[in-house]
């Protein structure tokens, strides 16, 4: 088995799934102090995408945990 093979293997593994939540989760730290600055200077503009960027790390957050979650269902043991 290659190492492309084993890598798009991960993606769709438990373990990758939580990684990409960790990954997505460290970007909510990045966002939540753009979200602080822009409302300490009052920057409308930088406060609107802030809040878009907040919006689009809960949406993702969110399809992970579905997938974990399908993947969870797929389990032999617990079904």
């Amino acid at each position: 088995m290659s190492a492309l093979t084993k890598a798009k293997g991960f993606k769709k593994s438990k373990s990758g799934t939580y990684l990409s939540m960790a990954a997505t989760a460290f970007g909510a730290i990045g966002v939540a102090k753009r979200l602080k600055s822009a409302r300490a200077e009052k920057d409308t503009l930088v406060l609107i995408d802030a809040t878009v960027s907040a919006a689009a790390i809960v949406t993702g957050l969110a399809i992970l945990y579905r997938e974990l979650k399908r993947l969870g269902d797929d389990d032999v043991l617990l079904g």
